[in-house]
């Protein structure tokens, strides 16, 4: 390992371990976060902590996580750098697959609480495969623009489905829209424990398969030719990734961009070399989620705004430089 790779990894643990720190310990009443291993002195801001701020933060560093691994994944498959569960339109299949849960009150007996994430993931994985269907039968080669037009198109399409859902419904109005809005304020430890079997499973399809994204890189034909298994490796990657987009959609709501910005700033800093990009944009994916989420409920306290804002604050312009460079290239 480089030292280049080696401090990579020193900053990643060392960002997460203090964003996650100032994240237990501002908010309303800041709290020292040795509260957390005494209870006796201050009672209620050891519940506080414990109970509301803790589970609030990993929930947000495991959502966060999950949708930049997934993207930085998406991106070495279809060699693409706009690719992310959110412009490939994934999060807007898997916000339908949540709303319908919500919407109908559906809980299977034998999934329990696990049937919101599951039907996320399901709607999630379903839109993948008619998205990059219909990109390739438009156009084969599916060029940049093709995936993203095709993104925009079922984004919109699947928007309208949740826009219907939402006029028709009664009582599920209020959870529906908050759960839109996209946060992971008062989710507390059951929906850290819905996502981390998923988070799980979804990484290690993903990470198991990191050597063969290396070699998807120089095209299908070359990995065959080292000896890969394109059409195995290709189904568990998008498994994998819709597995993390809907759970983590599942859990907070759709939230933009992490998967794009996360996985690019990685690429910039170590490279396309997945065996170190997909551990780094994990870290980072993680600490960016758990800082927005801090400025969120922070910059006009006591009132919170989405963390979706805040994403899509950093994201869109990051976006749009993606884009206009790549067009550059491509002229």
């Amino acid at each position: 390992m480089s030292k280049k790779s080696v401090l990579a990894y020193i900053l990643s643990i060392t960002l997460l371990l203090v964003s996650m720190w100032l994240g237990i310990a501002i908010g309303s009443a800041d709290i020292p976060i040795s509260t957390l291993w005494d209870k006796e002195t201050n009672p209620t801001a050891y519940s506080i902590l414990w109970n509301i701020r803790l589970p609030r933060v990993i929930l947000a560093a495991l959502v966060g996580a999950s949708l930049a691994i997934a993207g930085a994944a998406f991106q070495g498959l279809l060699k693409n750098p706009l690719a992310d569960p959110y412009t490939l339109g994934i999060s807007s299949g898997a916000s339908v697959g949540a709303v319908a849960t919500l919407y109908f009150s559906m809980s299977i007996p034998f999934l329990g609480t696990f049937t919101l994430p599951v039907f996320s993931i399901i709607g999630a994985a379903i839109t993948m495969i008619f998205v990059m269907g219909f990109a390739k039968l438009v156009d084969r080669s599916m060029k940049m623009e093709t995936l993203i037009l095709t993104g925009v198109i079922f984004s919109s399409f699947l928007g309208s489905c949740i826009s219907l859902m939402i006029a028709l419904t009664g009582e599920q109005l209020r959870v529906i829209m908050g759960w839109l809005l996209g946060s992971v304020s008062m989710r507390g430890w059951p929906y850290v424990q819905m996502i981390i079997p998923f988070v799980i499973i979804g990484t290690l399809l993903i990470w198991l398969n990191r050597r063969e994204l290396n070699a998807m890189i120089y095209g299908e034909d070359r990995a065959k030719y080292l000896g890969v298994d394109v059409k195995k490796s290709k189904y568990a990657i998008l498994v994998g990734g819709s597995m993390l987009t809907g759970a983590a959609v599942a859990v907070s709501g759709t939230i933009g961009f992490v998967g794009l910005v996360v996985p690019h700033m990685m690429r910039l800093v170590i490279g396309a070399d997945h065996r170190h990009l997909l551990i780094l944009s994990f870290l980072n994916g993680a600490s960016l989620l758990v800082i927005c989420d801090l400025v969120s409920r922070t910059i006009i306290a006591p009132t919170e705004l989405p963390i979706g804002v805040i994403t899509a604050f950093i994201g869109a312009p990051v976006f749009a430089y993606i884009f206009y460079k790549q067009r550059k290239k491509g002229a």
